[in-house]
């Protein structure tokens, strides 16, 4: 096996190992524009115009995945929007 075939291999396995879980943000007719916006900035740390952009797919598509990454770091960030009075779960 060659070097490159050796890195080829412990990527492809690196992968296989951290598995990314995704927050899904879903519509609903409570919360306005601003609240999902200023929510979204504040706990998953978009910016201003990631937010909108965000806030904007969810209105129209019914749903938009708002962040990505390990479980155990999006747990906390998806209590906090549900505590903010948004729809949202992790997949």
């Amino acid at each position: 096996m060659s070097p490159k075939e050796k890195i080829r291999e412990k990527i492809n396995l690196k992968e296989v190992v951290s598995r990314n879980y995704e927050i899904i943000v879903y519509n609903d007719d409570v919360n306005t524009f601003d609240h999902v916006i200023d929510t979204l900035i504040r706990v998953c740390e978009h910016t201003p115009e990631q937010a909108e952009q965000c806030s904007l797919i969810v209105h129209y598509n019914g749903k938009c995945a708002v962040k990505t990454g390990p479980f155990d770091k999006l747990k906390p960030q998806c209590t906090l929007l549900l505590e903010a009075g948004l729809s949202a779960e992790i997949v």
